[in-house]
C-alpha cells in the first residue's frame, strides 16, 4: 500500500524509467545503434530467439513508439497524479502481453528484462493508495 507522496515518486520514477529505455527508440540513427549494441549482445551471450534486421516499416514503428513513450513520460515527470500511475499500469500489462506474445514467436529473449521490468512498474501501480486521512493533526505542545 502507498501513501499519495510515495504514489506520486513511484509514478514519477517509472517515467524515468520509461524515459532512459525508450529515448534510443526516437530517431532513427539513435535506434540503429541500439539495435546494433542489442544484435552484438546476443550474439556474445548466444541468447535464443531473433533479433531481426528492421526495414524502414519496422523503424518507423519503432520510432513512433519511443517518441509517444518519451511525451507520456515527461508529462508523468512534470506531473505525476495517481490516475496517470493507473493508466501507465494497463499500458505496462498491454506491452508486457505483447512482449510475453513475441518471446512465445522466437522473438528476441532480450525481451525478457524488458518483460519483468513492466511487470514489476504495472504491478507497483495497481497497489492501493491510502485516503489522506482527514483527521486533524495532534497539538502541538510548547517546549
Amino acid at each position: 500500500m502507498w501513501t499519495s507522496t510515495q504514489y506520486r515518486r513511484l509514478v514519477r520514477g517509472s517515467a524515468w524509467y520509461d524515459l532512459i529505455v525508450m529515448a534510443a527508440f526516437v530517431t532513427p540513427w539513435s535506434f540503429a545503434l541500439l539495435h546494433g549494441q542489442m544484435s552484438a549482445v546476443m550474439q556474445a551471450l548466444d541468447l535464443p530467439g531473433e533479433l531481426p534486421v528492421f526495414a524502414p516499416m519496422h523503424m518507423l514503428m519503432a520510432n513512433l513508439l519511443g517518441s509517444i513513450v518519451c511525451v507520456w513520460s515527461v508529462l508523468r515527470i512534470r506531473d505525476p497524479q495517481q490516475i496517470y500511475g493507473r493508466y501507465d499500469a494497463v499500458g505496462r500489462f498491454l506491452f508486457a502481453a505483447w512482449q510475453l506474445t513475441a518471446l512465445m514467436q522466437g522473438g528476441s529473449s532480450l525481451l525478457v528484462v524488458f518483460l519483468v521490468f513492466e511487470l514489476a512498474w504495472g504491478v507497483a501501480q495497481v497497489l492501493p493508495v491510502l485516503a489522506p486521512s482527514r483527521a486533524s493533526p495532534l497539538p502541538q505542545w510548547p517546549s
